[in-house]
């Protein structure tokens, strides 16, 4: 009897956590779906909202840190003027806790990086932590190369 007990009492506890896990995921889904739409919407003011004061935001593949709102305004501000069509889009995400990561298309026109005037797109991903309702920490991984392929800067990648 005390093992029915026990198994029913870890059924319930797995139960729970797994329930906890999906609805911090959910929360975790809807703020990065905003940030999405805000980077979107070009709004650099809205982007820094987002992310905790001192957050860290690291772009690996242009090697920028952003740290705390002001400087993560700027970024998202020098990318919206860089790429004036800049968009992201959403290709999956997952979360755990206060950790998560985003797989992204991100496309535009090459104004600002290398001033060429030409289309791109890269699948690139987002690894978070959160802090409260907010981002604390991000870091983008995307090939830079393939834009540079892209908009001429680099010759065609051999076949």
């Amino acid at each position: 009897m005390k093992f029915k007990i026990a198994i029913g009492i870890a059924v319930i506890v797995s139960v729970c956590c797994c329930v906890g896990v999906t609805l911090d995921g959910d929360k975790s889904a809807d703020l990065v779906t905003s940030n999405f739409a805000a980077w979107n919407a070009h709004d650099a003011d809205k982007v820094a909202s987002l992310y905790t004061d001192d957050v860290v935001y690291e772009d690996v593949a242009f090697g920028i840190i952003a740290h705390g709102h002001n400087e993560m305004r700027k970024m998202a501000a020098d990318f919206f003027s860089g790429v004036p069509d800049f968009k992201l889009e959403i290709v999956s995400k997952t979360s755990m806790g206060s950790h998560g990561s985003v797989e992204w298309v991100f496309s535009g026109t090459d104004v600002g990086l290398y001033k060429t005037g030409k289309k791109f797109s890269v699948r690139g991903a987002s690894i978070y932590e959160l802090r409260g309702k907010k981002f604390s920490a991000n870091r983008d991984y995307y090939d830079a190369a393939s834009i540079m392929r892209q908009v001429g800067v680099l010759p065609k990648a051999a076949q």
